[in-house]
């Protein structure tokens, strides 16, 4: 199988500057961008599973969407902060490459904006109009998310890795542990676990803080697995760790 994060014709990486890899941020950002693949493709047919007029279905499925939307927003507010001014600054050649993973970071925003009051009326209301709406903005974020996702690893992140420290990369992510309560944490990193290859499981399970491994172990893998039942009544549960 062809694997996602391939460039495609007509793309070009920045040039990567000289010297040595100093991080692994390539293969943390597969990893993260692998979930938002997978939640952004789901989305529109979560959207489209809830009978019009059932609105305790709506409000569950709309604050589990909402929830993405916002990993997505601090994830890439993290990137705005602490990724590409260090990038511009230290590697002056991927400027062109800077610029447009920020417009796409816009883009994704405007569209999240767009789709938060439609997500929260549908919610209240259940109504078929609206779910269409919000089904067709999601629909739309994802083509938008796939271009994104795959050019930043394959043209950015090989730059980021020779002049990012493992220490910087650690601090990105730390920005986004650091914006959610435990409990959305380990029900989220279920999530993650599920869409990434077994190897990439364990690696990225080592990175996270020890409290949420532990709060995992003891109730996360749970609280997933019920989540995942209930978003997707009668499909396999997929394995994490």
């Amino acid at each position: 199988m062809t694997d996602f994060f391939t460039m495609q014709p007509g793309e070009t990486a920045a040039p990567l500057p000289p010297g040595p890899v100093l991080c692994t941020g390539t293969a943390g950002m597969r990893r993260i961008h692998r979930f938002f693949l997978w939640a952004y493709d789901e989305a529109p047919g979560l959207v489209r599973s809830v009978r019009a007029g059932d609105t305790a279905r709506a409000a569950y499925v709309g604050e589990v969407l909402g929830n993405f939307d916002k990993v997505l927003h601090i994830h890439h507010e993290g990137e705005d902060v602490l990724l590409y001014p260090q990038l511009g600054q230290r590697a002056p050649a991927c400027a062109l490459h800077v610029a447009q993973m920020l417009e796409q970071h816009r883009q994704v925003t405007l569209r999240l904006d767009n789709i938060e009051p439609v997500r929260l009326r549908w919610m209240a209301t259940a109504d078929e109009e609206s779910g269409a709406d919000l089904a067709a903005r999601y629909e739309e974020l994802s083509g938008v998310l796939k271009v994104h996702l795959r050019r930043e690893v394959t043209e950015v992140m090989p730059v980021a890795d020779r002049v990012m420290t493992e220490e910087e990369m650690n601090g990105l992510g730390q920005h986004s542990i650091e914006q959610f309560d435990k409990k959305f944490l380990i029900t989220y990193l279920g999530m993650v676990l599920a869409t990434n290859p077994p190897a990439d499981r364990k690696e990225l399970f080592k990175e996270i803080p020890a409290p949420v491994r532990l709060g995992y172990r003891l109730i996360g893998r749970r609280m997933y697995r019920k989540q995942y039942a209930t978003l997707f009544p009668g499909r396999a549960i997929p394995e994490t760790l």
